[in-house]
């Protein structure tokens, strides 16, 4: 790991516990900030509302912290609209979003779309598959950036288990600073153990890749997680690939854009969500890949596609997918965005 990297473990890593919610409530009111959540959702009505209902008694209701939460429905086909507005969010659909550019598929599109549906100065991302949800994903990664003006975007570390832990596990305390085993040689070597299985294509594909060629991000634990938050005036500059590459490429590009000293994680404890397949993870893996390949060379990939197998009834069956390849532009390109700022 280069120094520089463990210079910033020390400095830009914390946990959720040093920052008490009233002392961001009072750093909030001071800068004058404005939060909005928001929550990409495909067919999750079983964990959606209870995410919601948190948020909103938490960090709306019982503290002033949150400003606006917007769950965009990216075409959902059960009730996942209807138990987020009922559990008290704004729903917002993909399509009705920017209708003159028919929406692509992929979670990066809907991430990308929610920047002109919603007015918070900092916007905090939460996917809406987790379970057991606490309150602490959005204050730990939102905290960073309402105390310190030079903090422009924090991802969430956590555990990530195969099985779900008992419960009792306090979040965000593993160690001073959030830091747990992270500090000195082998910081991250941790991660494979029994406490942090689960994030396979980060350990096999994205960690790898980043220490590779990104080696200034190799001190981020959960670098494909879905929480995180950033500046407005920082994401309305970031293309966003529209598929599984967006976590990555924005963790890329900000690094380019604000540099490291301005990314930092926060320790949330331990996520449960739905675990995905092998061959779900295997399309990921492939997206990621060529987010990554873009941004070394912006070289065209000659067949963006990957073929997996399945098992017939006359043997292995092949089945190709494509590989997600389109990005949106930065938002502040867009005429609506800027003239819906303006107004």
């Amino acid at each position: 790991m280069l120094e520089e990297v463990e210079h910033w473990l020390t400095r830009r890593s914390w946990s959720v516990a040093d920052r008490p919610l009233d002392r961001l409530t009072v750093a909030k009111a001071a800068r004058g900030s404005t939060v909005s959540v928001v929550l990409p959702a495909l067919n999750e009505e079983e964990t959606v509302g209870e995410i919601v209902s948190v948020i909103r008694r938490e960090l709306m209701e019982r503290v002033r912290l949150v400003d606006e939460l917007v769950v965009v429905d990216s075409g959902s086909t059960d009730r996942t609209a209807a138990v987020a507005a009922a559990a008290g969010a704004r729903v917002e659909h993909r399509d009705a979003i920017l209708p003159r550019l028919p929406a692509l598929p992929g979670k990066g599109e809907v991430l990308w779309r929610s920047l002109l549906v919603t007015s918070g100065d900092i916007v905090c991302f939460v996917d809406a598959d987790l379970k057991r949800f606490s309150a602490d994903f959005v204050s730990g990664v939102v905290g960073p950036l309402l105390t310190d003006q030079d903090v422009q975007f924090v991802k969430a570390m956590y555990d990530r288990p195969l099985h779900q832990p008992a419960a009792g596990r306090a979040p965000g305390k593993n160690g001073q600073n959030g830091l747990g085993s992270l500090g000195g040689q082998g910081g991250l070597g941790g991660l494979g153990g029994q406490n942090g299985q689960g994030g396979r294509v980060t350990e096999l594909v994205a960690r790898p890749l980043l220490n590779l060629h990104w080696p200034r991000l190799a001190g981020f634990v959960q670098p494909l997680g879905g929480e995180y938050a950033a500046r407005r005036s920082l994401l309305e500059r970031l293309p966003f690939p529209v598929g599984y590459g967006v976590e990555l490429g924005l963790l890329v590009d900000a690094l380019h854009m604000a540099g490291l000293d301005a990314l930092g994680q926060v320790d949330v404890g331990v996520r449960i969500h739905r675990h995905q397949d092998e061959r779900a993870l295997g399309r990921m893996a492939a997206a990621i890949y060529r987010t990554a390949q873009l941004r070394l060379s912006r070289a065209h990939l000659v067949r963006p596609e990957l073929t997996q197998f399945e098992r017939g009834e006359n043997g292995f069956v092949p089945r190709t997918h494509a590989v997600d390849t389109e990005e949106r532009p930065p938002v502040r390109e867009i005429a609506e965005y800027t003239a819906g700022r303006a107004a």
